[in-house]
């Protein structure tokens, strides 16, 4: 465990880029001062903005560029044009090179997997990283992935999710065999894509040690708590975790409209105030910010574009937690102890194909 948690900051991703990052490292500095930061970007933006914050200032190193990735970057042009100059590249490497412990962007993110990829590499048996969050449920918490690194997978690429999403469970939840689900249209054997219907079986046939496979889960069950861990692609995931976002906020604001609209719901709120003040803290998406990039030989962590300088502490926190704790060498370990499963996936999808 390292006596200081160095983490590497594209400061000019997402839609606002310094204004968001810096503010943002500044709050999650005062959560754990043993924090230092590597800010890469545009220094004639971003010193202006450190001189606000003095703490983070004597705990930051700023490395200028004035290359950044577009959000609307293909990740074929942002390797091409970004590649070993751009502030999202020069974060990765930084954790590749040692300098720094984590990577944390909310910039465009097919360029950060195909930059994170390219130059980090995945781990032995895994083809394609994923984006892993920790979603809060009725239950408490459970890991869900893939939540955006790509779109669509076959079997194999399913089974190999649930084994890093049940590594990446039993280190957070301390649980010997956690709970394992599949994103599906409904839980009965016959329904849902091939994909998903084979990806059961595979799991089935291979038995991991270090889960309990339950079979499918609807979509309604994300937010119970049906699983510890809940798997499916890129695409389906992105779009649930976009959907609950905007259901929380959506509800947030019914919530405000209704507790403002006459002055004895004002009244009302005062005296609840405090669980008003839970129920949104509860619902607000920026308090769950930033994903995991399970899969590769480095911590890289995703944060959402558009988030606020509240969320991209979040995000910052994230990274934090997964060095402190250590959680890469823990899953790494979990995933060797499973790497059997994961070099029988091809041979046992084969058979069953």
């Amino acid at each position: 465990m390292p006596s200081k948690v160095r983490i590497a900051l594209d400061a000019m991703g997402g839609d606002v880029g310094v204004p968001v990052a810096v503010p943002g490292a500044a709050i999650a500095l005062q959560r754990h001062p043993e924090t230092e930061f590597l800010l890469f970007g545009d220094s004639k933006l971003i010193t202006p903005e450190l001189e606000k914050y003095p703490a983070l200032k004597a705990a930051s190193r700023v490395v200028h560029t004035d290359v950044a990735v577009r959000m609307d970057d293909k990740p074929s042009q942002a390797l091409r044009r970004g590649r070993k100059t751009s502030s999202m590249w020069l974060a990765i490497d930084a954790v590749k090179r040692g300098e720094a412990d984590t990577a944390v962007s909310a910039g465009n993110t097919g360029a950060l997997m195909a930059m994170a990829r390219f130059h980090l590499r995945t781990l032995p048996g895994v083809d394609r990283p994923a984006i892993a969050a920790v979603w809060p449920t009725l239950r408490g918490e459970s890991v869900v992935l893939d939540v955006g690194a790509s779109i669509g997978g076959d079997a194999q690429h399913l089974a190999v999710l649930a084994i890093m999403g049940s590594a990446m469970a039993r280190v957070l939840f301390d649980l010997e065999r956690p709970t394992v689900g599949l994103l599906n249209i409904g839980v009965e054997e016959v329904k849902g894509v091939e994909e998903v219907r084979a990806a059961a079986e595979l799991l089935r046939r291979l038995n991991p040690p270090n889960m309990d496979f339950i079979g499918f889960v609807e979509g309604d069950g994300i937010g119970q708590g049906a699983a510890d861990v809940i798997v499916t692609e890129g695409f389906t995931g992105n779009i649930a975790l976009k959907a609950a976002e905007g259901t929380a906020r959506q509800i947030a604001e019914y919530l405000r409209s209704a507790m403002s609209r006459t002055w004895r719901s004002r009244l009302g709120y005062l005296f609840a105030r405090n669980a008003f003040q839970a129920l949104r803290d509860k619902l607000d998406p920026s308090k769950v910010n930033g994903g995991v990039f399970l899969g590769l030989n480095g911590v890289v962590i995703k944060s959402h574009g558009g988030t606020d300088a509240e969320g991209f502490a979040s995000a910052v926190d994230a990274g934090y937690d997964m060095v402190r704790y250590d959680l890469l060498t823990k899953i790494n370990q979990t995933l060797n102890r499973d790497g059997g499963a994961l070099q029988l996936a091809p041979r046992v999808q084969e058979a069953i194909s």
